[in-house]
């Protein structure tokens, strides 16, 4: 990935969504061509010169420091997440690695000691690329129950929640609200390809969502970031129902991602949840059961 020109793509984006009257910038009634500020006016909130800046957005400068990034990323009046994503992208010729083809991502032995210490409890391990590394019972029969459940065992076959969300009608209408959840998906893979820029496998994912699904499209170039955390999905399941679901998410030291689905206790959607794990773990028990 060209991480100059994505640098200037993400800078020019921001600026776009900024309006005049959002920073205090005097427009005098002037009519503009394009919504949002002008480089010239950004350059000077940021302190910067509008030749260099104009550079940045153009993809013809690189190594600018963390004082000019930070600047910019107040002037853009970014959040913590789009503050880490952009100096990632401008650190991505620095630590760029050629000619390597990325290891299958493997789960831990402590990240699969959570995932057993929690149960019952929906559990999913996603890889940098949203591979689905490892799940347990609740968490296949809760996202994916009409997948193989042993489908993350195999690296060339691991299920991808991305292409799940985008492709798989099962999963898209699991979210009442899909735009959202699409959203969410697509803003934590920018990050992704904002600190991994050679990774040919992200870049082939990106690239598939990109010709396959027009929505992917337009919402990647939104630019926007997600910093992780909770999330709150209304989930409509096939075998029970609609629930509420919190999905949080938990970073481990291999930057894997533990998403974990909770519910209200004594709750409807408690109930819902509590039927579905149970009829997955009862339907399991009679498989493994010997014939007489």
């Amino acid at each position: 990935m060209n991480t100059r020109r994505r640098l200037g793509e993400f800078l020019q984006t921001r600026r776009s969504q900024l309006r005049p009257e959002d920073v205090g910038v005097a427009t005098y009634g002037d009519r503009r061509r394009v919504p949002g500020l002008r480089r010239e006016e950004l350059a000077m909130l940021a302190g910067v010169s509008s030749s260099y800046y104009a550079r940045l957005e153009q993809g013809q400068a690189s190594n600018a420091s963390p004082e000019v990034l930070d600047a910019l990323a107040g002037a853009l009046r970014l959040d913590d997440a789009e503050r880490r994503h952009l100096h990632a992208l401008a650190s991505g010729d620095r630590r760029r690695v050629t000619g390597r083809r990325p290891a299958p991502e493997r789960v831990g032995q402590a990240t699969r000691q959570l995932v057993d210490t929690l149960g019952d409890v929906p559990v999913l391990v996603l890889g940098r690329r949203a591979d689905v590394l490892a799940w347990n019972t609740s968490g296949h029969a809760l996202y994916a129950g009409h997948l193989a459940p042993d489908g993350p065992d195999t690296p060339r076959q691991r299920p991808n929640m991305a292409r799940l969300v985008f492709l798989d009608a099962h999963t898209r209408d699991l979210y009442a609200d899909w735009p959202a959840k699409a959203r969410g998906v697509v803003a934590t893979l920018r990050s992704a390809s904002g600190h991994h820029p050679d990774d040919p496998l992200l870049a082939a994912l990106l690239g598939e969502l990109t010709v396959k699904s027009p929505e992917f499209a337009t919402m990647w170039a939104d630019h926007r970031v997600k910093a992780g955390g909770d999330t709150v999905y209304e989930m409509r399941h096939p075998l029970v129902g609609t629930m509420w679901v919190a999905q949080q998410t938990l970073r481990t030291a291999d930057d894997q991602a533990v998403v974990v689905a909770t519910t209200e206790p004594g709750s409807p959607s408690r109930a819902a949840m509590t039927l579905l794990v149970h009829s997955v773990l009862a339907g399991r028990a009679r498989r493994t059961q010997p014939t007489g």
